[in-house]
């Protein structure tokens, strides 16, 4: 007669639990994220902008000038004023000389400043020839060669005046650059960017 094999009720819990765990998957997957809605703004923050370089958040140094531009301007009577003037010139050539710096130097001479640029005693002129110019002339123009000769100090006269005391050109020392007028060539000058220098 067949008979019916009962199982234990534990060796079927155990063969049910068995076969949850065959049922599961080995790893959970991860939900995915949910995507950007397309009126959102992507939550990853965005790179940040990259810094300016050196060249744009420095300014580079600003070249001295190449040459030094100077102009004295001459338009007084007085020797020793001029002797003076002769002085300064010539210190500041030499720091330009020792420093080894270009530069362009002029005198412009108006009015009374031609007394210092001829040996014409000027007679009858308002320009003329007193007793402490007599007595320097040879001094000033000696040195006011030498300026010009070994130190390249440029000379300048105001035609104007040149042509108020009929002045000959042959007068004129050597050198000397005749320019319209005096007062326009320092204006001139100085939009050119030279230094305005008078001693008083």
């Amino acid at each position: 007669m067949y008979r019916q094999r009962r199982y234990p009720s534990v060796g079927l819990a155990v063969l049910a639990m068995l076969v949850a765990v065959l049922a599961r998957p080995a790893f959970a997957e991860e939900a995915p994220a949910p995507a950007a809605k397309a009126d959102e703004a992507p939550t990853t923050a965005a790179p940040a902008a990259p810094a300016p370089e050196a060249a744009a958040v420095f300014s580079p140094p600003v070249p001295a000038e190449a040459v030094a531009k100077v102009v004295y301007h001459a338009d007084f009577a007085d020797p020793r004023r001029f002797s003076a003037m002769l002085t300064s010139i010539n210190n500041m050539v030499t720091t330009y000389q020792n420093d080894l710096r270009d530069y362009d130097v002029r005198i412009v001479f108006v009015s009374h400043g031609i007394r210092f640029v001829t040996e014409d005693k000027l007679a009858g002129t308002p320009f003329a020839e007193d007793a402490a110019l007599k007595q320097r002339r040879a001094d000033l123009l000696a040195r006011l060669a030498s300026l010009r000769d070994a130190q390249g100090v440029k000379l300048e006269l105001c035609g104007i005046t040149k042509e108020s005391v009929k002045l000959a050109d042959d007068k004129i020392i050597a050198g000397v650059t005749v320019v319209p007028s005096g007062v326009v060539r320092l204006a001139e000058l100085q939009h050119q960017g030279f230094a305005y220098l008078k001693i008083e």
